[in-house]
C-alpha cells in the first residue's frame, strides 16, 4: 500500500479533524514590535467615567492579528497601578493589556529596558495582571522559583510545539532590588535555556530579544554576533526590538544543522507617541510553520507588513494603529514618508523575507 493510500485510509476512518491533528496545515505566528504607552496615549484613552479604553487603538489591525494562530507583542510598559506615567518611567493601566488581548494577541513578552520602571513591585504586578487576563508571558518572573516553574515555556499551536524565550540587554540602570528575575542577555544562560526547551520537546525555538541602538536602522556588530550565536544553537526564530525603528530581516540557512533560521533585527514601534519619522510605525512579521509527512516541523516562510500609528489630530483623540495601506488622508504624507524610508532599508537588506499587506479582506466572508 502506498503512503498516499495509507493517508487516505486514515482520513476515511477518523475524519478531517483527527487527520489535521497529526498533519496540520501551515501554522501562522504573528509578531508585533514595541507596544509603548507614553502619557499622551494614556490621556487620550481616559473616559468620562475615569476608566481607560485602549480598544479603539487596535480596531483597524485586530483582524490581521486575529487571523494568526498565535500572536506575540512586546509589552514595553509595566502595569503597576496608579499613578500612570509615560517617559521616562512608564506605567500603563491594566486595560492597555486587556485591549492588546482583545485585538488578538496571545502573548506579551516583558523583558525590556522599561521592565523595572516601577521597580520589583511593578514587575510582579505586571505578571499578575497578565495572568489574570490569560495572556501568556515570558522574560520576567516574580522569583527564581516561578522562573523554574514557567520555563521551559512551550505553546502547542495546532499540534506544533513552539518554545519561547525573551531577553533584554538591560533595564536603564535600574537594578533588581529583591527576588524578581529579569532575563538578561547572557550567552551561557541562553545556551542552557535553549537546551532545556529542546529537551522538553520544543519543535520550534523562538527567542525574542531586546537589543541594538535606538533610532539606528541597521544592526550593529553586537546584534549580529548574538544572532550568529543563537542560529548556531539551533534557534529557529529570532525576533528583535528596542531600536524603535525597523531593521532588516533575513532567513539564513544553517548548513551544519541543515535548517533555516529567521532573524528580525528590529520590528520597530507597534504603537507609541514618538515623533520622528521612522518611529511613527513599524513592521509586523507573519511566520509560517509546517509539519511534513515525516513528522518534522520547519520554517516554510515569513513575510512582513508595515503599520503606522495615527496620533490625535484635528480633534480626534484616539491613537490608532493602521496598516500603511489604510492611512487616513490627514496622515498620508507622513505615513508615505515612513513607508518609503522603511522599504528603502528592507528592500536593500532583507533576505528571503518579502512584503505583504496587513489588510485582511473580509468581503467574501
Amino acid at each position: 500500500m502506498t503512503l498516499t493510500a495509507v493517508l487516505c485510509f486514515i482520513y476515511s476512518l477518523f475524519g478531517q479533524s483527527f487527520f489535521e491533528s497529526i498533519f496540520p496545515g501551515e501554522v501562522s505566528v504573528i509578531f508585533a514590535g514595541d507596544a509603548m504607552q507614553h502619557k499622551p496615549q494614556c490621556d487620550a484613552a481616559l473616559q468620562k467615567d475615569g476608566t481607560y479604553d485602549f480598544n479603539p487603538c487596535f480596531t483597524e489591525i485586530a483582524p490581521y492579528v486575529s487571523s494568526a494562530d498565535y500572536a506575540v507583542v512586546n509589552l514595553e510598559t509595566p502595569l503597576a497601578g496608579k499613578p500612570y506615567s509615560g517617559y521616562p518611567c512608564f506605567c500603563a493601566p491594566d486595560s492597555y493589556a486587556e485591549a492588546l488581548k482583545n485585538a488578538g494577541f496571545d502573548m506579551c513578552v516583558t523583558a525590556n529596558n522599561h521592565t523595572l520602571d516601577r521597580r520589583d513591585k511593578g514587575l510582579k504586578r505586571t505578571i499578575a495582571v497578565l495572568d489574570s487576563l490569560g495572556l501568556d508571558h515570558v522574560g520576567t518572573y516574580a522569583n527564581s522559583d516561578e522562573r523554574a516553574t514557567k520555563l521551559p515555556f512551550i505553546k502547542t499551536v495546532k499540534g506544533i510545539r513552539i518554545g519561547f524565550l525573551n531577553y533584554t540587554y538591560g533595564t536603564n540602570g535600574i537594578p533588581v532590588q529583591g527576588d524578581v528575575v529579569v532575563d538578561f542577555i547572557d550567552m551561557k544562560k541562553m545556551e542552557q535555556d535553549i537546551k532545556d526547551l529542546r529537551a522538553a520537546g520544543a519543535e520550534i525555538i523562538t527567542v525574542l530579544i531586546h537589543w541594538g541602538v535606538e533610532y539606528v536602522m541597521l544592526p550593529n556588530g553586537e546584534q549580529k554576533k548574538i544572532a550568529d550565536f543563537l542560529c548556531n544553537q539551533g534557534v529557529d526564530l529570532i525576533i528583535g526590538g528596542h531600536p524603535h525603528v525597523i531593521q532588516p530581516m533575513e532567513i539564513r540557512h544553517n548548513e551544519a544543522l541543515d535548517k533555516d533560521c529567521l532573524v528580525v533585527y528590529s520590528l520597530g514601534n507597534f504603537i507609541s507617541n514618538q515623533q520622528k519619522r521612522d518611529t511613527k510605525g513599524g513592521a509586523m512579521i507573519e511566520v509560517k510553520l509546517k509539519r511534513d509527512l515525516s513528522g518534522n516541523v520547519s520554517l516554510v516562510g515569513a513575510d512582513y507588513s508595515l503599520v503606522f500609528c495615527q496620533q490625535p489630530l484635528n480633534g480626534v483623540r484616539v491613537y490608532k494603529v493602521v496598516p500603511v495601506e489604510n492611512c487616513e488622508p490627514a496622515w498620508k504624507t507622513i505615513c508615505n514618508a515612513f513607508e518609503k524610508s522603511a522599504i528603502t532599508i528592507l528592500d536593500k537588506h532583507n533576505v528571503k523575507v518579502n512584503r505583504k499587506s496587513a489588510v485582511v479582506d473580509h468581503s467574501t466572508n
